[in-house]
């Protein structure tokens, strides 16, 4: 449905690439856009059992601030969103998972970004060797369903993909 007319590409990084784009919209107009091509991601509910689940607490230096955050990651070339949930929850907690279930997807910011974040839970946990990435500043804490709640009722989860597949899971 999308009819591009003219892209031109701006800027080329490790993570993404921004492009010039013009585009027709369904009514006709042509609109000059810019357009951030993101691979996609993955992030995960992990849940050691039924009452509980876990967040990391990362470092995110774009915004200079440690936030509570579910696992999450980009997905590398020709991955697909499963594969990279695995290895996500592996580097980021530890963990491995059993039992592995899609519910859902979002798109965190479609009026620039293509990118899609695929969401899974993970249960059936047992540890594994984390193989955490030399730029992630991550604490693994495991929260009973009631105390995540508190912390999104008191503003100390901000990031917009955590709350959104809290929900999805039934978290909160």
């Amino acid at each position: 449905m999308k009819q591009v007319l003219k892209r031109k590409r701006i800027f080329e990084g490790a993570l993404i690439k921004l492009f010039l784009q013009k585009q027709k919209l369904p009514g006709g107009f042509i609109a000059d856009l810019e357009v951030i091509d993101h691979p996609g991601a993955a992030l995960i509910v992990p849940f050691p059992d039924k009452n509980r689940v876990i967040l990391i607490r990362q470092y995110r230096p774009v915004i200079g601030s440690y936030i509570w955050e579910l696992p999450a990651g980009t997905l590398d070339e020709n991955e697909s969103h499963l594969h990279c949930a695995k290895r996500e929850l592996i580097e980021e907690t530890g963990y491995k998972a059993g039992k592995w279930a899609r519910i859902g997807h979002i798109y965190p910011a479609p009026g620039y970004t293509t990118e899609k974040i695929v969401i899974f839970t993970a249960r059936d946990l047992r540890e594994a060797e984390a193989q955490k990435d030399e730029d992630e500043i991550i604490t693994v804490k495991v929260f009973a369903m009631d105390d995540v709640a508190k912390l999104l009722k008191e503003g100390k989860i901000v990031d917009a993909k955590t709350i959104c597949a809290l929900k999805l899971a039934g978290v909160v």
